[in-house]
């Protein structure tokens, strides 16, 4: 007790600073508010300050900090309204994680990179997104590691439209190994296609986000985007492409040295994983483990990692990973100790 009183003498709790903010367009308010003030609470929650709205005022009450990123996520969802863009939930967590000081981004809010599509701008939702659109543009080989809901496979594929669409590369290859890393597809119904849709539907998903039904129906059909298990590429020379592989953490060394050596002229790779969930048999070594002990720091290579902070799923997935994390955590001490 002696202690923590000592603790708060010598460094006193400033006091809570307010702020108002004023907003023009009275039409818009609304929007930004949310149903009953909903995405008002939910920067409330994440930021730890206090929100009141009178006629167009928002006044904002809390640590200078978090008052600070209150107003700038505030004022980065009034601007998205003007611009006649809709706001909803994710979008208002993506601006508070962005201008949360916990997270330090690296750009200023009106800096942030985005990948430019035919159906819109895609920016980033949190601070390891930001860096990992940078590395997308920059790179002609970018791999990306972190927990599911990351956005690792949705940007990749994102800027993988916006260079085709664009005409800086002729087609998109997205690849993934298929039920495992052996890829053993024989025992299931149907054809080959019918055998692998079902683990390259993430795939087929972020597309469909991407692209107008009957585009994508068409580019498909012409080629110009292909959707194949691994093993297909063996043999290939990918030449003019954007190519993703996806679950890269289910590759073997061997398989991984195969793929990246598919890259021809004007093609950019992306590999994207999880070394957290790897299906393969015990004692096998994860292709994208070795792949970044053998090839991180390389001259046109670059590396993407996410954290649990960079979730931009449903706020619950977060604290799923972080409660996973934390028991694997606590099991690897506890065989250290007992090693010890």
């Amino acid at each position: 007790m002696s202690q923590i009183i000592a603790s708060s003498a010598t460094q006193p709790v400033p006091p809570p600073r307010s702020l108002t903010l004023t907003f023009a367009n009275n039409a818009l308010l609304p929007l930004l508010l949310g149903d009953h003030d909903r995405h008002l609470a939910r920067i409330e929650q994440r930021l730890g300050v206090r929100l009141a709205c009178r006629g167009n005022r928002i006044s904002i009450t809390g640590p200078t900090t978090q008052v600070a990123a209150a107003e700038a996520a505030l004022g980065a969802l009034y601007r998205q309204l003007e611009r006649g863009e809709m706001i909803d939930g994710p979008t208002v967590d993506a601006a508070v994680r962005l201008t949360d000081p916990a997270t330090e981004p690296r750009l200023p809010l009106s800096d942030l990179p985005a990948i430019r599509t035919r159906k819109g701008a895609i920016g980033p939702r949190s601070p390891g997104q930001t860096s990992y659109i940078d590395l997308l543009a920059r790179h002609e080989m970018v791999f990306a590691m972190g927990p599911a809901g990351t956005g690792k496979t949705y940007l990749a594929v994102a800027q993988a439209v916006a260079m085709l669409t664009s005409g800086k590369v002729d087609r998109i290859v997205l690849s993934r190994p298929a039920v495992e890393a052996g890829e053993r597809l024989g025992f299931l119904p149907g054809d080959m296609k019918e055998k692998v849709d079902p683990y390259l539907r993430p795939l087929y998903d972020a597309l469909n986000d991407m692209l107008p039904g009957d585009q994508l129906t068409k580019r498909m059909t012409t080629g110009e985007i292909e959707i194949a298990p691994l093993a297909f590429m063996r043999g290939r020379t990918l030449a003019h492409a954007f190519v993703i592989l996806d679950e890269a953490q289910n590759t073997t060394p061997v398989q991984m040295k195969m793929f990246l050596t598919r890259m021809g002229e004007g093609t950019r790779m992306v590999i994207t994983g999880d070394l957290t969930q790897i299906d393969l048999p015990a004692g096998t070594r994860s292709g994208l483990a070795d792949a970044l002990d053998t090839l991180e720091g390389i001259s046109g290579i670059g590396v993407a990692r996410f954290n649990n902070a960079d979730v931009v799923r449903h706020p619950l997935v977060g604290r799923i990973v972080e409660a996973y994390d934390q028991r694997h955590a606590a099991a690897r001490e506890h065989a250290r100790e007992r090693r010890a």
